[in-house]
């Protein structure tokens, strides 16, 4: 019951000392300036804004994912995260650093032992006094992931973390979050899947290049789905197609696996009809998944 004065002078429902001529539109209580928050029309008190809120539909994308509220956020972090995990190579020993060798990926598991590797048995390797660098083949299948978030060369990481920076915010606001991290994550992990797949067994890889691939793919199926002038993204794709074929050195397997892996996605994000649309789409990431989880199977057993 709304409390007044001896006067007859309202007070506020909230705050009982206070004189308050001002009522909620909503259920029209006495509100006193600090419980007053405008709206549309009139103001409305504190508990009336919070049943506003909560009942209010969340924006989603054009795609079905929540509308993100800062655009880049997710961005942000993972080239936050890939900042860190080259600013640990660096102060750890660069090429020579264990924790690299940790990270990055190795199809097969290598003994170092003096200038040169090879390839013996961990018990082998130990009894030589050797350092067993261990690879996917040997269960090190966290390097599938951690790879792509690892790099050496400052220019590696640069180049990488400027396209992240270009591309990232656009996909996630097209797609939102959660479908924007599925899609990096799936993309990193497709390019390091045909790595494991077809690259040389001793050979190590880093870098989020196959991340950054799926993300060109990724907009480049947006820009065919809606029918709109693809000439930007394509120029990026190619640009990066030649330098991919040019330079030494660089893992043609893991961007064209980070590609595919992110028109697969995207194509199943963009295509689903809105029935259902939830389901599909993470019912199609989720084979995206399972397919790269074959491939990475079927290679391990080859090596084993």
């Amino acid at each position: 019951m709304t409390e007044s004065s001896a006067a007859g002078v309202p007070t506020c429902y909230r705050h009982p000392d206070r004189e308050a001529h001002i009522r909620c539109q909503r259920c029209e209580r006495p509100i006193c300036p600090d419980c007053m928050t405008a709206a549309s029309v009139g103001f409305q008190c504190p508990e009336c804004v919070k049943e506003g809120r909560s009942t209010q539909r969340p924006v989603r994308t054009t795609y079905g994912g929540l509308r993100p509220s800062a655009p880049g956020f997710v961005t942000m972090v993972l080239i936050g995260i890939n900042a860190v995990v080259w600013l640990l190579v660096m102060v750890t020993g660069r090429n020579s650093s264990r924790l690299l060798s940790y990270l990055e990926l190795r199809p097969s598991g290598l003994c170092e032992i003096g200038p040169a590797g090879f390839d013996v048995s961990r018990e082998t390797c130990t009894a030589h006094a050797g350092t067993y660098h261990p690879g996917v083949s040997d269960g090190a299948y966290w390097q599938l992931i951690t790879s792509t978030f690892t790099h050496v060369e400052v220019l590696h990481i640069g180049f990488n973390m400027l396209a992240l920076w270009v591309l990232g915010p656009q996909v996630e606001q097209l797609f939102g979050r959660a479908r924007f991290l599925a899609l990096y994550l799936l993309s990193g992990l497709a390019g390091s899947a045909l790595v494991y797949a077809t690259a040389p067994l001793y050979t190590p890889t880093v870098g989020a290049s196959g991340a950054i691939f799926g993300l060109m793919g990724a907009l480049l199926v947006v820009a065919v789905r809606t029918r709109t002038n693809a000439s930007s993204i394509l120029v990026w794709i190619a640009i990066n197609a030649v330098l991919t074929l040019s330079v030494p050195n660089i893992s043609w397997q893991g961007h064209l696996g980070g590609f595919i892996g992110g028109v697969l996605v995207s194509a199943v994000i963009v295509w689903a009809p809105r029935k259902r649309r939830r389901q599909i789409q993470w019912g199609g990431m989720g084979l995206v998944a399972v397919a790269i989880a074959v491939t990475i199977a079927l290679r391990t057993a080859a090596l084993v």
